[in-house]
């Protein structure tokens, strides 16, 4: 921290010792400089700071435990890993009661790619070809990625068990992974720079496409069976967005959320719910995704309780709360 910012945290402080509602301290986890997590918490912590709430990001990792028991008052994470970590299932193996939701940023779309000279235009594709296929597994450093992967596989009656399974480390080594052609399928998010940069090594094999997952019922709701928080979206085929050059797909989307805990004041989850609500344009200003926010629905149903403070602004907006 510089001088002067620990001047302004000191300050704060003091102030809110003094009961002043204005000058409220709280912590933001945000990740690793450059990651999505942290780029949505630097423009959330400008936004809180506008709103009189002192914001300090800190680039944190493993977090979700510590928003938790209340040693970090504020996070983000995907809705899917959030749900895990609060019932102690999927990548986690111990529950994180406390954790509670502030609301949803904008929706993460991503999906399995493949060389598209591999012709694998849908999941039933994959299938016919599956055990002379290589796909990206483990995801050691990132173990929410393989539930994404087996609940697209699992729309099209797939598991990662017809594969022939490649560990990566994480998912931008999933993405280098299919460039330097040492798999032939991985999770890339739409337009990610390391899923771009990608496609651009396989430029003589017509680049990456997407594959299409199966959005049946019966595909729906297998591909819920690992990621209960998420959706399958359309895409058109579009000539400007890596992936989808060739052909329109079904792809995952899933929520981005703020967290917070059962021990964070109400009011100052309402204010700042309030304030993330009302100013989507300085958000977008600050960080791009958040031309994705829509402030009706950032409630959507969940198995993680939303926050009191929440919950008030909700109603008083007239914004709906999954159920």
């Amino acid at each position: 921290m510089t001088k002067f910012n620990a001047i302004l945290a000191a300050g704060a402080i003091s102030l809110g010792l003094a009961g002043a509602a204005n000058a409220q301290v709280v912590t933001i986890a945000s990740g690793a400089q450059g990651s999505l997590a942290y780029n949505t918490g630097q423009a959330v912590a400008k936004i809180a700071n506008d709103a009189g709430i002192t914001g300090r990001t800190q680039p944190l990792v493993g977090y979700l435990p510590l928003i938790s028991n209340g040693e970090v008052d504020f996070g983000f994470s995907n809705l899917i890993e959030t749900e895990y970590a609060v019932t102690g299932t999927g990548n986690y193996d111990r529950a994180s009661p406390g954790i509670e939701l502030v609301g949803t940023m904008f929706n993460l779309v991503t999906g399995m790619m493949a060389p598209c000279d591999l012709g694998l235009a849908t999941i039933a594709d994959a299938k016919a070809q599956a055990a002379d296929l290589r796909i990206a597994s483990e995801y050691t450093s990132s173990t929410i990625i393989p539930f994404y992967i087996s609940g697209g596989l699992a729309s099209g009656g797939l598991s990662y068990d017809d594969f022939q399974q490649v560990p990566v480390a994480n998912f931008v080594a999933g993405m280098n992974a299919l460039g330097d052609g040492l798999v032939d399928i991985a999770l890339v998010s739409l337009n990610a720079g390391a899923g771009q940069q990608a496609s651009v090594k396989l430029q003589d094999r017509g680049g990456l496409c997407y594959i299409s997952l199966d959005a049946s019922d019966e595909g729906k709701a297998a591909f819920k069976d690992f990621l209960p928080a998420g959706n399958l979206v359309h895409r058109e085929q579009n000539d400007k967005v890596n992936g989808l050059q060739d052909h329109a797909a079904n792809l995952m989307s899933i929520p981005w959320v703020l967290m917070t805990n059962n021990q964070v004041d109400e009011d100052l989850v309402y204010t700042l719910t309030k304030a993330i609500a009302e100013n989507k344009e300085a958000l977008q200003a600050s960080f791009g995704a958040f031309g994705g926010f829509n402030a009706q629905t950032m409630a959507p149903a969940s198995a993680v309780p939303y926050h009191a403070g929440a919950r008030r602004y909700f109603e008083e907006a007239g914004i709906p709360v999954g159920e």
